[in-house]
């Protein structure tokens, strides 16, 4: 049974989670002072913080539809953190991405059939 407003609740986490990803490697490319500022700082706090209301989302999600669902809707976070990194971080969507972003989306419309 596929709920909508679960399909709704476990987008949400998705789109929160590729924003932590995006925090995490904004963190990861910046230079530090020490080894302890570089694992316990605002960003990477703040980014694991995402990821664990993430992972909360999901667990609500699931308890309204059921479990082979939820690796489909997750995958679009893949191409989502792809799409951001380009448009965010300006790196560069290269042919290897674009093609692995187009696969993404053709399995899941694929899965939806």
């Amino acid at each position: 049974m596929l709920n909508l407003s679960s399909v709704l609740i476990m987008l949400c986490g998705v789109i929160i989670a590729a924003f932590s990803q995006i925090l995490l490697k904004t963190s990861a490319n910046r230079e530090y002072t020490g080894f302890w500022k570089q694992y316990l700082n605002k960003r990477v706090i703040f980014g694991y913080l995402m990821l664990l209301v993430s992972m909360l989302f999901a667990i609500w999600a699931y308890s309204g539809m059921d479990y082979k669902y939820g690796p489909a809707i997750e995958s679009v976070g893949m191409a989502l953190v792809a799409i951001l990194s380009c448009v965010i971080l300006k790196e560069k969507m290269t042919k290897r991405r674009l093609a692995g972003t187009i696969l993404i989306i053709a399995g899941l419309i694929v899965f939806c059939l």
